[in-house]
Order: structure tokens, then sequence, then C-alpha cells
């Protein structure tokens, strides 16, 4: 259990409860609030500072020194008192875990610039946060799954139409659509080949550029500085793209010196011994460029080979006959992660679709995790490859995920509207307005996982044990109990 839950409930028990956890609070208060800090004394956070998290310690490597928390991207520059460091905190490997959320919600009573109605609620009108529990209803989702409210208009011209909206919160309308998603890390962002769940910030739908091995690192910055202005006049409610070139500059800077892993584990220890690789540093010196480990020769302008190797991770590969138990298991985890096949179907956007250079997947493909988290030792997508695995989907069928909590869409493809899917959020279509792209996401890093849970676009995932239960249910993995302990102590362990 994460300790910050734990004084969550003090909090809101007895008052010699609420006396503990506020000892508590002061007595861990620099690993748990560096923007207090910052308040406080105006100090940086010294590079590689230790935080706690779920099975272990979680640091960031910045390239360029301590962290300074009166830079650019710790300052408000809109109207809420937002700024890009209220979503993405070192304590919860620069995204932000829906544990530290809800202790935000009890520390200030729902005040926090997080909780702000222009997307940290579960809608923008109809609510009543002028009261402590109308707070607490308007923010749940906030404060249950760490999601924001994203709400984007249907693209002009798109060959679907959304029907109906079924959205319990109420923003039902069916011409701007309400996502909920999980703010991603501002970190490890080297191995990115798109920007966003839905990939807006590296569209021409947008205006903004696609990540290619042509282009890349120069796409990437450029896009990452376009991001920063939405961010602040979405989420922060700036008056104006009041950002100026310099700001902008500063703020990607700071968020490409940035690499985040899990450093300790209760059991295991230091994850760098024993000739293992695990931490922040070994990540900031892995190799990458788009296409590094392409599975489907996706980027025909990649001036490397088509070679795909499952193997994508050897962090841990020293600890293969540990007397460490957990070493061990972690060291097996890794081995599950890259060798154990199962066969892939259904999967918009890999099964049975033509990429440009001209390959076509069978229908069915048997390969490992590494089909879609093939960037060596990072486990992103080392190409822009947004995939429907059936996490946005209602509840039952291949959905093992609970989304019950979230609305139900409707969308038809045109003209006849005689083909319709039900779905949780459209993802890649409300981008691209093409109804082929209904559901497709892509993959994030897979570093810093036990600091941000929950997991997937939507927070579906509690716990890694739900992410995956989820996975061996839609594909037919049949991991052992064994396979899926030491799967999760290795992901754990990222």
């Amino acid at each position: 259990m994460y300790w910050y839950t734990a004084i969550s409930r003090m909090l809101r028990s007895n008052a010699r409860a609420r006396k503990g956890a506020i000892a508590l609070i002061l007595a861990l208060a620099v690993l748990t609030a560096p923007r207090l800090v910052r308040a406080q004394f105006g100090l940086f956070l010294p590079n590689l500072t230790g935080f706690l998290d779920s099975t272990g310690i979680i640091r960031t490597f910045n390239q360029n020194g301590n962290i300074d928390l009166n830079g650019p991207f710790f300052q408000s520059f809109g109207t809420n008192g937002r700024s890009c460091g209220t979503c993405h905190q070192p304590t919860d490997a620069m995204g932000v875990a829906a544990a530290n959320v809800a202790l935000r919600f009890d520390l200030s009573l729902g005040t926090d610039p997080i909780f702000r109605t222009n997307d940290g609620s579960n809608c923008n009108h109809s609510i009543d946060v002028s009261t402590f529990q109308g707070r607490r209803s308007a923010y749940s989702l906030l404060r249950t799954r760490g999601l924001i409210r994203i709400p984007l208009a249907v693209p002009a011209g798109s060959d679907f139409q959304v029907v109906s909206v079924a959205n319990p919160y109420g923003c039902s309308e069916t011409d701007v659509l309400s996502m909920y998603r999980r703010p991603l890390p501002t970190t490890n962002l080297k191995f990115l080949s798109t920007l966003m769940w839905d990939g807006r910030e590296s569209s021409t739908q947008t205006g903004t550029t696609p990540i290619s091995s042509a282009n890349y690192p120069t796409s990437l910055m450029t896009d990452l500085a376009h991001q920063s202005v939405d961010a602040t006049l979405i989420h922060a409610q700036a008056a104006a793209p009041g950002l100026t070139a310099a700001q902008q500059q500063a703020i990607v800077a700071f968020e490409t010196g940035l690499f985040t892993a899990q450093s300790q584990d209760f059991l295991a220890g230091d994850l760098n011994a024993q000739g293992a690789n695990g931490g922040p540093q070994p990540v900031s010196q892995q190799n990458f460029y788009i296409g590094i480990n392409d599975p489907v020769g996706l980027d025909p302008s990649n001036p490397v080979p088509f070679n795909f190797s499952t193997s994508i991770f050897n962090t841990f590969s020293a600890w293969q006959n540990s007397n460490n138990p957990r070493r061990a298991a972690i060291a097996r985890g890794q081995a599950v992660f890259n060798t154990k096949t199962f066969t892939i179907t259904g999967v918009a956007g890999l099964n049975g679709n033509t990429f440009s250079n001209g390959v076509t997947p069978p229908a069915s493909v048997v390969s490992t995790c590494g089909i879609c988290h093939d960037s060596p030792n990072a486990g992103a997508h080392s190409v822009a490859a947004p995939l429907n695995i059936g996490v946005a989907d209602t509840p039952g069928g291949n959905n093992v995920l609970d989304t019950s909590y979230l609305p139900v869409i409707t969308i038809c493809q045109l003209p006849s509207l005689a083909t319709c899917v039900r779905t949780t959020d459209p993802g890649r279509a409300m981008i691209t307005g093409k109804f082929a792209d209904v559901g497709k996401f892509k993959g994030p890093v897979l570093r810093g996982l036990a600091a941000r849970a929950p997991y997937f676009h939507n927070g579906s995932a509690q716990s890694l044990q739900d992410v995956v239960t989820f996975y061996n249910s839609r594909f037919n993995i049949g991991f052992t109990p064994q396979e899926e302990s030491d799967l999760i102590a290795f992901l754990s362990s990222l």
C-alpha cells in the first residue's frame, strides 16, 4: 500500500489519527511535496532524489543537474494556479499517481490547483464545487483514477457520426466529446515516436509534425514546444499564448533532460547491484533512434535494415542465477517479457493493416510483448503505431477491465451508418476523423511504472496485476501463476 494512501485514510478518521497523519506528513515532506519545498525555501531538488512508491524507490536523473523548482516547468503561466509540475510530479515518475492525487485532495480540501473545473472535474457544467462534498463528487475520476477530462470536437469531414453519448457525469454532447485520460510522464521523452495518447501533438491535422527517422529529433523538440503552449492555454487556462520562445525552449530542455526509473526494490535492494543496469542513469545512456527495433518495417525512411529482435530488455540479465529470490524473480520476469510467445489477433493497426511500406501483416501474428513495446530497454513504440488492443472497449467481451465508470459512445460509419461500435474513447479517430482509427492509442514508455498507478490511458488497470490479467485474457497467453508473479516483479523494477 502507498504510504500516502494510509495518510489519506488517517486524515478522514478521528482526531488522534489526524494528528498522526500530520506528523507523518512533516516527517516525509522532503519525499512527498517538492512543490512545498519550493514555496517555503526556493530550493533545488537534488539530482537523483529518491521517492517512495509501492515497491521501492523511484529516482529521476537530470542530465542538466539539479531540478530547479523555480524554473518555467514549475511556474504558473495561466490563470488557475497550475504549472506543468501540477500533473507531472517528481514523486510520481514525472506523471501523477491517483493515490497521490487523493492525498492532495484531502490535504487541500479539494483546492489544490490540480482540482479545476475546466478539465479536472468529471464535467464542466451543472456541477457545484462550492462545498467539500461537492468537490469530492465533481473530481471523483481525478481522485480515484488520476484522470483529466479531454474535450475534443469531432473533426470536420469525418467518415463517421457520433450517434449517442451516455455519460454518467453529464457532458453528453455528440459534437464535442469528453474523454478521460491519464497524464503521460514528462520524462524519458527521448524514446517518443509520437506525443500524447492519440498522437495529436505529432499530427498534420493539428499543424504539428509526425515524428519519423528522417526528422528526429528536431520534430520531437518542435512538437514538445507546441505542446507546452497548448498545455498552458488549455490546462492552465492562460488568457493568450503567452509563453515566450525562451520559456518554451527552457521547458523542452528541462523535459528532455529527464530520465526516470525504479532505483531500489524493497526486497531486491539496489537495482544496479551484481551487474544489473537498473536505475535512471543507464536509461539516459540507452541508444535510440526512430525505428531502432521496428517490428513491422513501418517507417520506410528508416536507414537501418528491418531486423526485429524480441529481446527488448537486458537490464537484469546478470541476475539470472542470483541467490536473492527477488532478484531471480525479476530476471525471470524479464525473460517472460522477452520470450513468451502468443497469438495476436483483432488488433486494429496491426492485424491485416497495410503499412506505408506495403507490408501487410497477417490476420494473426505470433510474437511477444516486444511486438508493441519494441524500444530496447525502454519498452515504447520505436515508430508511430497507434493500436486498438481493446482497452477502450465497454465492459464485457474481450475486455476484463472495469470501464463502467466511463461514458459509452456509439459511433457509426458514414454514409450508411450500418456499421457501428460502442467505445469509451474514440482515441486516434478524434484526430484523423477516420472510423478505422476508433479505439487506437499509442503505447507508453515502460519505465517508472511502480510510481504512477493506475495504468492504461483511462486508468482502468489499478495495478500491474490488472495489466497482466488483461493481456493474459485478451490474447489467451496462458501465463502460469509463477510467470505472472515474475512478470509483475520485473515491470515493478523498471
